[in-house]
């Protein structure tokens, strides 16, 4: 005989099983490095010189070239790292890239111009799928592929971003 705690607690469990967790669980190889061919929409998840995962993405909405102002619509080129993450994102989960560095903080204001900030690697929201090259400078993925990018790239990895 099922007692009412006990048909009350597997009703709750059978709610909870039908939920998902955007929050994986990797417990893969450590990724080292993270490059992305932004000509090729290419992204690559590297462990030493391994290919772990490879997956394609959207850019800003002018992808060309290097990131040199803000709201300029391009993707910074170069290396950076990985330096923070939002579970609570816009875009479903991000990943934040450490843009701008010296260098771009320094050739923005030679030209009297902030450089910009706020680059990250994020989901898409269902008012942009299906769209290419709409972010400010982001760089997008779906979203279910970003809850497996979220889950193995780790804070301070470094980025290399190539055009």
């Amino acid at each position: 005989m099922i007692t009412r705690r006990q048909g009350a607690l597997g009703l709750i469990a059978a709610f909870l099983s039908g939920c998902t967790s955007k929050f994986k669980t990797y417990r893969g190889p450590t990724v080292t490095r993270v490059q992305l061919f932004k000509g090729q929409r290419i992204m690559q998840l590297l462990h030493e010189d391994k290919l772990l995962a490879q997956y394609e993405f959207e850019l800003g909405f002018a992808p060309e070239g290097h990131k040199a102002f803000e709201g300029d619509g391009r993707t910074p080129e170069g290396a950076y790292r990985i330096d923070r993450r939002n579970p609570n994102s816009q875009y479903h989960l991000s990943l934040g890239i450490s843009y701008p560095n010296a260098r771009d903080i320094a050739y923005a204001r030679s030209q009297g111009r902030s450089p910009g900030g706020e680059i990250f690697i994020h989901g898409t929201t269902s008012a942009f799928l299906g769209q290419d090259d709409w972010t400010y400078g982001c760089i997008a993925v779906n979203d279910e592929e970003m809850e497996d990018i979220y889950a193995m790239v780790k804070d301070g990895t470094p980025i290399f971003i190539y055009p």
